[in-house]
């Protein structure tokens, strides 16, 4: 009975996608479009595709030839409204955690949360004048916003064009709506990823011949203390407790395991907000593995342990994370840098095309 339900919710969802889209496509809905560039890091399932790790790999780029501003919806936060955030006062619970992540690690780049996009932009636009671009985090099916250029994240792992709409799978919006996409980039990819694997899903989505493809894997690009933050060098193989509240901890998991000897694993909801009780969950786990020597958890999880006062000492200081970074899955005849480089020359291309059409513009 309760799958039939989820069929029925699926196909009702489905339906008011279509027509929504129908209504923006047919121009009777309009999207707003602006005078400086906007870039949407996307996608249309559920869950964790790697959006975070694609927005501060584009802030890094353009923040060094742009004053770049970051657009979030602060996804579960507590707080309503637009709201700047603030990397060494606010609570994440009170802007998000992805948003806080991004703010320490760009202070000098402006993150605002604000669910209408809208009056999102339009009040950076009017507090911070000399941003030029703005990154939107999360954003494609938010189409009161026309962005210039949308980045779409697909988990190579769960193919989109074999599932099926929320909640009896994890879409939420319409494979016809990836022809709105401008660059395609697959995360999460398998080590022995062959170029017919590649040719095979991007032959199922791509749209357009313009459309350009990347494949991704995660990359630790260092691991850091919980209690003080500094990076650390964990023994090669040691034992340890992984631990995690993101949208594919799975996936997380089998990354660890390919570095570390996972001995066990604690798995929580996507976005989850740690408390002091949970110091009994992790308590326990070391009594079922008294061989773990820590805790291995991610960026986004240490967000919110680290802001959670009166967890106990002893079990802080054995919990460290992963900052996870983005490595473009090479080729036979192109390295991972070379395909990385390529990204950004299109990005950089773009951004000129869209100056260039300003200026016939007279913007």
């Amino acid at each position: 009975m309760k799958m039939i339900l989820q069929k029925i919710a699926a196909w009702l969802y489905g339906m008011v996608i279509s027509v929504r889209n129908t209504l923006f496509d047919k121009d009777i809905f309009k999207g707003k479009e602006y005078d400086i560039p906007v870039i949407c890091v996307g996608n249309i399932t559920a869950g964790g595709t790697g959006k975070t790790p694609m927005v501060e790999l584009v802030v890094s780029h353009f923040s060094k030839s742009h004053n770049v501003a970051v657009l979030s919806r602060g996804y579960k936060r507590k707080t309503r409204g637009y709201r700047v955030v603030d990397g060494l006062f606010d609570h994440y619970s009170d802007v998000g955690d992805e948003p806080l992540q991004i703010k320490r690690k760009f202070p000098n780049v402006p993150v605002i949360v604000c669910e209408r996009r809208t009056e999102g932009i339009e009040r950076i636009m009017n507090q911070f004048p000399e941003v030029n671009m703005i990154i939107m985090d999360d954003g494609f099916q938010h189409r009161w916003v026309k962005p210039y250029l949308n980045i779409v994240m697909i988990d190579f792992s769960r193919p989109v064009d074999k599932d099926s709409f929320m909640p009896n799978g994890q879409l939420r919006d319409s494979i016809d709506s990836l022809d709105r996409a401008n660059i395609f980039v697959f995360t999460k990819c398998p080590e022995n990823l062959l170029q017919r694997d590649m040719s095979l899903m991007v032959a199922g989505l791509k749209k357009k011949p313009s459309q350009a493809t990347f494949f991704t894997r995660p990359r630790c690009k260092e691991v850091r203390s919980l209690e003080s933050g500094a990076p650390v060098m964990l023994p090669d193989n040691c034992r340890v407790i992984a631990m995690s509240g993101i949208g594919n901890n799975d996936a997380f998991f089998r990354g660890l395991s390919s570095r570390y000897n996972v001995v066990g694993t604690l798995g929580f909801e996507d976005h989850y907000q740690y408390r002091i009780t949970d110091a009994e969950l992790l308590t326990k786990a070391l009594e079922e593995h008294p061989e773990a020597m820590f805790f291995i958890t991610t960026e986004k999880d240490a967000v919110k342990l680290s802001s959670l006062e009166g967890f106990p000492e002893e079990l802080r200081n054995r919990i460290f994370y992963e900052c996870i970074g983005m490595e473009f899955v090479p080729t036979q005849y192109t390295t991972s840098a070379q395909i990385e480089q390529t990204l950004y020359a299109l990005l950089d291309n773009e951004i000129k095309r869209f100056n260039d059409d300003a200026h016939i513009r007279g913007c």
